[in-house]
């Protein structure tokens, strides 16, 4: 450490500080960025000090449900939401294996199908055959 790293309050001194914002700030901004004609969202972004992939972040939250808790709805813990998705992706996954499970048995009942029809056409061709031999 320098000596004037100690004068100016150590190396991290000048670095901005990280600001965090409420739930509700961020449904309100969102709802005014989404509402704001193509040429005014930028001035919402600069009036705010804000970028657009904080904008992005903040609908993508909304959409999760992470956003909660204002206006009385509860929120949801993250390891809550971390069980939750556990388990729709198991459920996603359960439902893909039967899925495909179900694709393949019905291949079979078509191929098994097509080779019925064609037996049934070759026997009314030998029935046919037969017929013709027998007049």
């Amino acid at each position: 450490m320098t000596k004037h790293d100690l004068e100016a309050g150590g190396p991290r001194a000048d670095r901005p500080k990280r600001r965090h914002f409420s739930a509700e700030y961020k449904l309100r901004i969102v709802a005014e960025y989404d509402a704001a004609p193509p040429g005014e969202k930028g001035a919402i972004l600069r009036r705010e000090g804000l970028y657009d992939s904080s904008i992005q972040l903040w609908r993508r939250q909304r959409d999760e449900g992470a956003l909660k808790g204002v206006s009385g709805e509860k929120r949801v813990a993250s390891g809550e939401m971390a069980r939750q998705r556990a388990k729709e992706k198991a459920e996603r996954e359960k439902l893909e294996r039967e899925n495909a499970r179900l694709k393949k048995k019905l291949a079979q009942t078509e191929a098994a199908l097509e080779i019925m029809g064609k037996w049934h056409a070759l026997l009314e061709t030998m029935s046919e055959s037969a017929d013709s031999d027998n007049s």
